[in-house]
């Protein structure tokens, strides 16, 4: 770092309540505090990877983002557009987030725009640097075109990469279709490409009630505090420390920290406010990160697991970024739907990557091989075995081409899956990443009497409606056709390369091109 540089700067602030006004005073002293004033089409990120009452501690709070934006709007330094955007995760519409969040009616009340990014037009920003995963990224639009990006996290565990805050939250800033390529184990990787898109001029993470434990059914951790910030890696690194986390060990942030997005040494970040670091550290004493190894994570419960290495072996042994976390999510999620499902369910055996030792099966186990780098031979109830490696090298899987793959399809697929499977004791599950609503629907579907999360009386009239507009809007935008530009014509945020010259192509929000 240069000595003479100005020190980003994080800010502690305390706050036990999720009080609108309470929130809004805060936010607007961190922003006059570090010197800044939206400017031009301002877009707010949350975190809105699940929503409703079930997943009430997963997501920025609409409290949160209400006082974020009322605030941007006190600090307005001539805001052309002030919206806010985001896609969800478990393949549920965005909308549905919106919704079950309360981000929906924040927007309405307020009058700010919403965007849907699986909805928007997304736009190909190429990539230049050295140890990329890719030659370019998609983005919605509203992304690539953002003046003054805003990135208002909720903090929490992750199951796939210790933690997420800040630069985590980014994989909300593609569609499905290109979030899903890389979520393996390079997921460490694609989140620090990612940073290359856009920088945020400012940062405001929901810990006032942080998620500790997982991700999408975190439990709730009272830290009391909205910690602000202008740079991401050093906004992050303060975060981690927070929790006894050293950045350098999570991986995205020490990556990100090498090609100069920002410090993660305490040293060179100027910390300010109203609680002490030291103070915030002993709030968030005992609090429980994600990184938990499948066959650990099962014990004691009728899931075994086994986990051999994922492709390209020198990288790593274990694939952090891809199924294995996705199992832990999806008997999560059933464990909040159905509280006797560990009691209803039979013993089932799940088999990760190049696994090569035995599997102890009992007649009626059944056993699912989950993923295309999953592999084994041997004997299961008699019967020989040989699950080969059916996974294919990221350079031949082409962004352009990418298309949704919605939760019918889902259904359809491990359905039809688990009904071939009937008479054998295995079965395989295909994808890189096969998603946590897959694995969901397979462990409800070998398991008799389990509640589908999906079928739900208070969640599918709401799904349905937010599946049928989102839907018919893309239908819509795709009959008007989408424009090709060239990439100099998006703002980019700070710290982000510069676009080559060329065109960068558009495809719409729904199909491929």
């Amino acid at each position: 770092m240069d000595p003479n540089a100005a020190k980003p700067k994080v800010i502690l602030r305390h706050c036990d309540a999720y009080d609108v006004e309470r929130i809004r005073k805060i936010v607007r002293e961190g922003l006059e505090e570090l010197g800044l004033r939206p400017s031009g089409r301002t877009l707010v990120k949350p975190n809105l990877v699940a929503s409703g009452p079930l997943f009430e501690h997963a997501h920025t709070r609409p409290e949160f983002g209400e006082g974020v934006l009322l605030a941007l709007r006190d600090r307005d330094g001539g805001m052309t557009e002030l919206a806010v955007g985001e896609r969800c995760g478990i393949t549920i519409p965005t909308r549905m987030a919106f919704e079950g969040s309360g981000f929906d009616a924040v927007v309405k009340r307020l009058g700010v725009k919403h965007y849907y990014f699986e909805e928007e037009p997304q736009v190909e920003i190429p990539l230049t640097h050295e140890g990329r995963l890719r030659d370019y990224l998609f983005t919605p639009e509203p992304v690539a075109k953002a003046d003054f990006f805003v990135n208002i996290p909720k903090f929490k565990a992750h199951p796939w990469t210790t933690v997420t805050f800040s630069m985590k939250n980014y994989i909300g800033i593609q569609d499905d279709r290109h979030r899903l390529i890389d979520h393996d184990h390079r997921l460490n990787e694609k989140v620090a490409d990612l940073q290359h898109i856009v920088q945020p001029k400012f940062i405001a993470i929901d810990a006032i009630l942080a998620g500790e434990g997982r991700m999408l059914t975190p439990r709730a951790f009272p830290l009391n505090l909205v910690i602000m910030g202008n740079n991401q890696a050093a906004f992050d690194a303060v975060c981690a420390r927070i929790i006894g986390v050293d950045p350098h060990d999570v991986e995205h942030l020490e990556i990100a920290s090498k090609r100069g997005f920002g410090p993660l040494d305490l040293e060179y970040i100027e910390l300010s406010g109203d609680v002490t670091f030291e103070e915030a550290r002993k709030r968030a004493h005992g609090f429980e990160v994600g990184l938990v190894r499948v066959e650990k994570y099962f014990e004691g419960t009728q899931i075994t697991a086994y986990a051999g290495p994922p492709p390209d072996a020198e990288q790593v042994d274990y694939c952090w970024g891809g199924c294995p976390g996705a199992m832990e999510e999806a008997i999560e999620i059933l464990r909040l739907f159905d509280e006797h499902i560990d009691g209803k369910m039979p013993h089932i055996h799940v088999v990760f990557g190049a696994y090569k030792g035995h599997i102890d099966a009992k007649p009626g186990d059944k056993v699912v091989f989950i993923g295309d780098c999953a592999s084994w031979e041997g004997s299961l109830g008699g019967e020989l075995v040989q699950i080969r490696n059916d996974y294919k090298d990221r350079s031949t899987k082409d962004p352009h081409h990418a298309k949704h793959d919605d939760i019918y399809a889902k259904m359809l697929g491990v359905t039809t899956r688990l009904t071939m499977a009937r008479n054998k004791q295995h079965l395989r599950l295909h994808g890189c990443p096969v998603s946590v609503a897959e694995q969901v629907l397979t462990l409800v579907g070998l398991t008799p009497g389990a509640k589908n999360p999906y079928f739900d009386g208070q969640q599918v009239v709401e799904f349905n409606k937010a599946y049928l507009s989102w839907r018919a809007a893309t239908a819509a935008k795709r009959l008007r056709g989408v424009p090709y530009q060239k990439p100099g014509h998006c703002h980019r945020g700070e710290g982000a390369p510069k676009l080559e010259k060329g065109t960068a192509r558009y495809l719409d929000g729904d199909a491929e091109e």
